[in-house]
């Protein structure tokens, strides 16, 4: 991963078509190196969570090209690389494990992010969410608990009150007022450089499988219903 980030930093200083053109080779080795680590972590992962089995790199990463259409930033080329590898792919729109190797910026407040989770909950899976927790007895707690304690829960985007329809006074009431429902860990360099980062990735997820069979459990019984 060291030649990842050495290329993205290079990138970052030089985000702009000419030089990536130039660089082409280097963009293509990158690549294929940090697809090799996703496919090592897609390994690892369908060990428990066998929904992924099927997956390669290629249903989990993206493009490098920004869209910058309805953006005031017009840099032409993202400076990370990242996967999310859920059931179906990345477009399948099911919750999944998600990480990514960069230099910071562009909107991320970390090089490196390690995430299980969904990030843009459609609004009737997140009625569905709230009232599985609001009614669960405190099962949704220990799928969060159950997580390694490097990861947190996201709540940076959380409603100031309770939403309507649910008891203001739930001892729940904090999970309720998510609109996220997404874990995060933010590693260092050392962390994502190291030569067992797939492994320890994968431990660090296997954690998180029961809270993201949580979510997905919502998405499931939404998907069905149209």
């Amino acid at each position: 991963m060291k030649e990842v980030i050495a290329y993205l930093k290079d990138l970052s200083r030089h985000n702009d078509r000419e030089w990536f053109h130039a660089n082409k080779q280097r963009y293509v080795e990158a690549q294929a190196r940090f697809n090799t680590i996703v496919d090592k972590v897609i390994m690892g992962i369908a060990q428990f969570d066998p929904s992924v089995a099927n997956l390669t790199a290629k249903d989990c990463t993206y493009r490098i090209y920004r869209d910058v259409r309805f953006s005031n930033d017009k840099r032409p080329y993202k400076t990370h690389m990242g996967a999310y590898i859920c059931p179906g792919g990345k477009k399948s729109g099911f919750s999944g494990y998600y990480f990514h190797v960069g230099i910071g910026g562009e909107g991320y407040p970390a090089a490196h992010m390690l995430a299980a989770g969904d990030y843009i909950c459609a609004p009737k899976v997140l009625k569905i969410l709230r009232e599985d927790i609001c009614y669960g007895e405190g099962d949704f707690k220990e799928v969060v608990n159950h997580a390694a304690p490097t990861f947190w829960l996201d709540e940076s985007s959380a409603l100031k009150r309770v939403p309507a329809g649910f008891p203001a006074d739930s001892p729940y009431a904090d999970y309720l007022k998510l609109r996220v429902y997404c874990l995060c860990y933010e590693p260092d360099t050392a962390f994502m450089t190291a030569p067992d980062m797939p492994e320890r990735t994968v431990e660090l997820f296997k954690t998180t499988y029961p809270f993201l069979q949580y979510i997905n459990r919502a998405i499931e019984y939404v998907k069905s219903e149209q």
